[in-house]
């Protein structure tokens, strides 16, 4: 019997999408999760949008193709993790398979991913459209934080191999806190409305009010660009603002780009913008007036929600994971404020008990690795390369007898239970 070919990983997200095959290190393509379709003007746009027939109906473009493409109109079918088009989501994947993977899908099984707390209907179209538009032999949907987990196995911070821990997710455009022992706690899971999107909205605004030159169409990537190159968390906010007031020249940096439109050259000077971008997870009114509780209060208040026999492990095990979790310093200073606030914790305990209850000290660990940008789809990549994977897989036998609803539930991986 031949070897059955890799399955699939497809893990995507609201601001990327990431594929591959499972065995690698690294997804092949990292591409916007965007589609640019032609859309006909006028009345029952969405009754038009269906009547396209033949050849019209191969007219799109997804990824970095699809931004800015002249007559087409972007569109971003997933939101907050979730999609909210399926019938882009579907030609999306289209693409995905054909022309980027270039993988014919009867011959391959599929590990794709869902975000915490996605609902069992949401399962059912993805599995509708794997089994019946593509046709593909076996389908498994992970969740997210638990593939991050098993990514961070590659951290030498990481003793033995547990998927007991606190997944920090933080992508383009949610952040979650993820609380797993094996599988995921979900009462207990918590949803940060700062993300990736929103540093790099913070600093345009920034630079908006201080820089002039920036042309306005540009105003969103050059601010992008100076998250991505420049930003970094810093231990104390006030210290760092007397840093670059006596010594501009040594941590003013300057951006360079060039005008879409005019071709010339245009200069800026990344500043404060540096430090306080990122700073929004740990001083979230910055941005958000509505919303004012640090991260790391968050990520506390969530492990003390859990089982009382878990609060250790998961305070032992905190794995960051997705690329806004990418800035430099950041479980250094994670890790930093959650200590502070344990320890504070115990002492009171012991001070409330006149000092008879001596609790013994609290072990707080962030793990980061360097897989962290593509933590969800590495550890995909790991567990579809596993020889359980096939045996887990919801196959298209099952599908065909028992309707899309055999995806409400996930077997479990032996490396799991």
């Amino acid at each position: 019997m031949a070897t059955p070919l890799p399955p699939c990983v497809i893990d995507c997200g609201t601001g990327y999408t990431k594929i591959g095959y499972a065995g690698n290190t690294e997804p092949q393509f990292i591409m916007p999760s965007c589609i640019a379709i032609r859309e006909s003007a006028g009345v029952g746009d969405q009754a038009q949008r269906r009547l396209v027939k033949g050849v019209d109906d191969l007219d799109f473009f997804i990824g970095d193709e699809a931004i800015d493409k002249p007559n087409y109109a972007t569109k971003w079918p997933i939101r907050h993790g979730m999609v909210e088009d399926w019938d882009l989501m579907e030609k999306f994947m289209e693409q995905i398979i054909f022309k980027y993977l270039r993988a014919e899908p009867e011959d391959h099984s599929f590990l794709m991913t869902e975000p915490p707390l996605n609902s069992p209907e949401n399962r059912e179209y993805l599995a509708e459209i794997m089994f019946e538009t593509f046709n593909v032999p076996g389908l498994y949907i992970a969740v997210q934080a638990v593939l991050a987990l098993a990514a961070s196995w590659t951290s030498r911070q990481v003793g033995e191999r547990t998927l007991t821990g606190i997944v920090i997710d933080s992508g383009d455009g949610v952040t979650h806190a993820i609380p797993a022992e094996g599988y995921v706690i979900g009462s207990c899971i918590k949803h940060i409305p700062i993300a990736g999107r929103d540093i790099t909205l913070f600093i345009q605004q920034l630079l908006r009010e201080r820089e002039v030159g920036i042309p306005p169409e540009q105003s969103m990537e050059t601010a992008k660009a100076i998250k991505e190159r420049y930003c970094y968390i810093c231990p104390d906010i006030v210290k760092e603002f007397t840093k670059y007031d006596t010594d501009p020249g040594k941590w003013i940096k300057q951006y360079k780009g060039i005008n879409g439109i005019s071709k010339s050259e245009f200069q800026i000077d990344v500043g404060y913008e540096r430090f306080l971008g990122p700073e929004i997870f740990f001083h979230p009114e910055f941005a958000n007036p509505d919303f004012m509780q640090p991260i790391s209060d968050i990520v506390d208040e969530v492990i003390m929600n859990c089982p009382i026999d878990v609060r250790r492990p998961l305070y032992k095990n905190i794995v960051l994971s997705g690329g806004s979790t990418m800035f430099r310093d950041f479980g250094r200073r994670m890790q930093r404020d959650l200590k502070r606030s344990v320890d504070a914790r115990l002492k009171l305990s012991e001070e409330l008990s006149g000092g008879r209850i001596k609790p013994k000290p609290m072990e707080v660990q962030v793990v980061t690795h360097h897989m962290q940008r593509y933590a969800v789809w590495f550890g995909g990549s790991m567990l579809a390369s596993t020889p359980e994977f096939l045996q887990v897989c919801h196959s298209k036998k099952d599908y065909d007898e028992y309707g899309p609803s055999i995806c409400r539930h996930n077997p479990v991986f032996g490396i799991m239970s």
